[in-house]
């Protein structure tokens, strides 16, 4: 029986190396995505939330649909990338008010 040599364990190292950094690097990306989803889906969200309530503070009442901050407060919702549900009780309480990320299907 052969002993490898040298260079062909050295190589099967380097490989190995190579490998494994190249796997943490694509995990550390993976991570950094999800965590700048979800960090650009609280600033979404508190930004309708700063609309809601800058129209509370100077209406005296909530607003009573989205529709209603893109038209006088000058919100712009992204409709492509986010769902956003609005549900008002009453013009003197706050509404329920949810963004959600939208789901796309593989193409």
């Amino acid at each position: 029986m052969r002993k490898p040599s040298l260079a062909v364990i050295a190589m099967l190292v380097s490989l190995t190396v190579i490998t494994v950094v190249m796997i943490m690097a694509f995990a550390a990306i993976r991570d950094y995505g999800s965590h700048y989803d979800e960090t650009r889906l609280q600033e979404v969200r508190d930004t309708v939330l700063s609309a809601v309530s800058q129209c509370y503070a100077l209406e005296g009442a909530y607003p009573p649909d989205l529709g209603y901050l893109e038209e006088n407060y000058g919100l712009i919702l992204d409709r492509s990338r986010y769902i956003y549900h609005y549900e008002i009780f009453a013009s003197n309480i706050f509404p329920d008010v949810k963004v959600l990320p939208l789901r796309r299907t593989g193409g």
